[in-house]
């Protein structure tokens, strides 16, 4: 028999784990890239809609489907259904979706290796250690293999810690840090020279650019991604929600904190990135295209951190460590699904269980180094373009098409007694069932 599904001990302590699960290095560093990349504030605007018009709703989807039965997400989404046919197609997407998560973390771990490794670099030369610093922020396997291991053994010891002492507590701690140091960062920011010409492109929307079909459709996907919506991780957290809880309530909640986050990384990125070009860094081509955006973090910043002199070092120090927490917050999401999914199926112990999967995810990441040129842009690829949309779509699709409508309500009611009377539930199981999957294709169809 399947083992039941831990819990978290109070709505704060889920709420903060949920935001610090969706709030990532896409948040602080995506967000703010695709706003410089296409317009700023006109990008800014559409993402906000979006995030209203498509995340949202997905997110309450995803965390209806597992507080249902309060288990992981192949039970979770099997149980929609009584039918055989659609019981075997719940627990095969169940599946997949851990398979795709945790793919995604085997290339989101060698990506936090490096931010580690860049918060490591300014703390060894202000220790008097530059060879060391310079190893840090070179380019070579030995240094992404040995940060990478090191980001996965502390997701690692969070998670085996279980829900309430692991991910309750460290996200309890590491959010209000988040916050703290991302508030500090923005003032600090936009007293420099130049800061405020990147705080009015941010502010100001370009309205000639707001319906350009290409920004709307990456405002669409950052905003879908941003909440982690399709990789079963929110859907793992609704199972350990109480059932007192007001689901929509406490979705606004995380989305609403996973926005303040985005948008505070923008008042942060797009103004250090005018600051640095006041300092001689070149942000743009002559074509007015942004340089360099995949790689900005790990290039133009430290550039603008090293016209600072010394003092550049402890900024830096400051950025990388938010950006590290920022990772550390998504990553225990990452690794808790699949790890509590296989502690209920085999009934084996946590501790076991999040050592197996973390090691495995660490071979694959250790493969994708090794391999890097061939691999890490595909796993990315496979990964967040094609398949957390698609599993996005089949989450909404089953709970709005396969689970009965009045299952559905009585799940919402848990909670929330009076919600058939509300507005939310004249709109959204319709718009969840037919509005979100076209806006989720066209978001496939356009990637």
């Amino acid at each position: 028999m399947a083992a039941t599904s831990p819990a978290f001990s109070s709505r704060i302590g889920f709420i903060l784990a949920a935001a610090g699960s969706a709030v990532g290095v896409g948040n602080i560093w995506g967000f703010p890239t695709q706003a410089a990349s296409n317009g700023g504030g006109a990008f800014l605007l559409v993402y906000l809609v979006m995030i209203l018009a498509l995340a949202y709703p997905m997110l309450v989807a995803e965390l209806t489907i597992g507080r249902l039965r309060q288990q992981n997400p192949i039970e979770a989404l099997r149980n929609l259904s009584e039918r055989r046919g659609w019981r075997f197609f719940g627990a095969f997407t169940g599946i997949v979706a851990l398979i795709v998560l945790s793919l995604i973390l085997s290339f989101y771990a060698i990506v936090s290796g490096w931010l580690l490794a860049f918060m490591f670099a300014p703390a060894a030369e202000l220790a008097g250690f530059p060879a060391a610093a310079e190893w840090l922020t070179a380019f070579s396997v030995e240094r992404n293999l040995i940060m990478m291991a090191l980001f996965l053994l502390l997701t690692i010891h969070v998670v085996r810690s279980g829900v309430t002492e692991g991910i309750e507590r460290w996200s309890s701690r590491l959010m209000p840090l988040l916050f703290v140091l991302l508030v500090a960062m923005v003032i600090y920011i936009l007293t420099l020279p130049g800061a405020t010409d990147g705080l009015k492109m941010y502010l100001t929307p370009d309205f000639s650019r707001v319906f350009d079909p290409n920004l709307i459709i990456r405002a669409m996907g950052q905003a879908f991604f941003s909440l982690s919506i399709g990789a079963a991780c929110m859907m793992t957290y609704g199972a350990y929600l109480s059932k007192q809880e007001n689901l929509p309530r406490t979705a606004g909640w995380v989305a609403g904190l996973d926005t303040s986050v985005a948008f505070l990384a923008g008042l942060l990125i797009l103004p250090a990135m005018f600051a640095a070009q006041e300092l001689g860094v070149v942000i743009y081509d002559d074509a007015g295209a942004l340089l360099s955006s995949d790689t900005l973090v790990f290039a133009v910043l430290p550039a603008m951190f090293d016209s600072m002199g010394s003092a550049g070092l402890w900024v830096a120090f400051a950025f990388f460590a938010l950006m590290v927490i920022a990772a550390i917050t998504s990553s225990i999401s990452m690794l808790e699904a699949p790890v509590n999914a296989l502690r209920e199926e085999t009934g084996q112990p946590r501790s076991q269980m999040a050592w197996l999967v973390g090691l495995s995810i660490g071979a694959i990441s250790a493969l994708i180094i090794l391999k890097f040129n061939t691999l890490f842009g595909l796993v990315i690829t496979v990964t967040t373009v094609y398949m957390q949309p698609l599993l996005g779509l089949t989450f909404g699709v089953m709970l709005t098409w396969v689970l009965r409508q009045n299952y559905l309500l009585k799940a919402l009611q848990e909670g929330a007694p009076d919600i058939q009377k509300s507005w939310f539930w004249k709109i959204w199981p319709w718009y969840v069932k037919f509005v979100c999957p076209v806006l989720i294709l066209l978001v496939i169809w356009r990637g």
